[in-house]
């Protein structure tokens, strides 16, 4: 077994730009689900419109990448609209039930034929980072040191990911300490008490929407920025591991989804290097390697369910702000 190609690429996971998408997607559900209590099983959606928001304005309107950028958080905040002025009225299960449905919509509107020359259907788009590329700051070379080594364009990507997570924490903690952020808490509590108290809980909701959206659609846009925009990245599944992150790390809190992130994939990393290199060896019985590969979903899985039961409230939630624990 070489350990050392294990350990690198476990070491790579910590410092990625999908790491980041997925730390500014699970800190968006955070403001929907952990500081309003929005049940969004939609989050997928929102991170494919964004994407697609940002590569459609680059490649077929000629926007600059920062334009392509706003255009994203633009779409991902009239994707929002559409789908909260219907459905805000709706609670739990139900709202689950829609959100999932509108984000596998969005996917199926892209892989349709009808608008290939836009979207690229099951093909999707590419050469839409070409004027993000051609600013880079940094001069050809390689940069940083032992596993995170990256070559100019990489570390140009990473740079301004994290730039843009950190802005995104910045304000979403400042979001949620000042009173804005204590009405919709209370409307997680209790919505009926809020409502008495003569707020307007429909706009409160539809503003966390929004929010929670936009961050959300920004790190879709970064998911895709190293590589290609796909409808296919955008399945069902990324939303449950969006909210593995959220749980993982603390689904009330602002910087639980950063540490979910990074645990996820960590483990992600770790795992998927360990598993078909034990199948290999023949430790895991008539497992192939592949099935192996796909063991690690299983027992992260496993893991999230002992940490339910265990810390309901994620590594460094607070149990008393736990929406689903009364």
């Amino acid at each position: 077994m070489d350990w050392n190609s294990l350990l690198v690429n476990t070491a790579q996971a910590l410092f990625s730009p999908v790491t980041v998408a997925f730390a500014m997607a699970a800190l968006g559900l955070a403001v929907h689900f952990g500081f309003v209590g929005l049940l969004n099983f939609g989050i997928a959606g929102f991170m494919a419109v964004g994407a697609y928001g940002y590569a459609i304005s680059s490649l077929t309107f000629g926007f600059p990448w920062w334009a392509a950028f706003l255009a994203s958080m633009v779409a991902s905040a009239l994707f929002a609209l559409l789908m909260g002025i219907p459905t805000l009225q709706l609670r739990g299960d139900y709202l689950a039930i829609v959100t999932i449905a509108a984000a596998e919509i969005i996917r199926l509107l892209l892989l349709s034929t009808t608008w290939i020359k836009t979207t690229g259907s099951a093909d999707g788009l590419v050469a839409y980072a070409d004027d993000f590329r051609s600013v880079n700051p940094f001069p050809p070379g390689a940069y940083g040191f032992g596993p995170w080594s990256y070559t100019a364009n990489q570390f140009w990507v990473l740079t301004l990911s994290l730039v843009m997570l950190a802005l995104c924490l910045l304000f979403v903690w400042r979001l949620v300490k000042s009173p804005w952020g204590r009405v919709v808490k209370g409307i997680r509590e209790d919505e009926d008490a809020v409502r008495a108290l003569g707020k307007n809980v429909f706009a409160y909701k539809m503003q966390a929407l929004v929010v929670g959206g936009v961050i959300a659609g920004l790190g879709g846009a970064l998911y895709v920025m190293p590589t290609s925009a796909n409808p296919m990245l955008f399945a069902t599944s990324l939303t449950f591991f969006v909210w593995t992150a959220l749980l993982l790390g603390g689904a009330a809190t602002v910087f639980g989804p950063l540490l979910g992130a990074v645990i996820f994939w960590v483990l992600q990393a770790f795992l998927g290097s360990l598993l078909p290199a034990l199948a290999d060896l023949g430790v895991l019985g008539a497992l192939s390697s592949a099935q192996a590969g796909s063991l690690r979903f299983v027992l992260v899985g496993i893991l999230l369910i002992v940490l339910v039961v265990i810390r309901p409230q994620g590594l460094v939630g607070d149990k008393r702000e736990l929406t689903f624990v009364k």
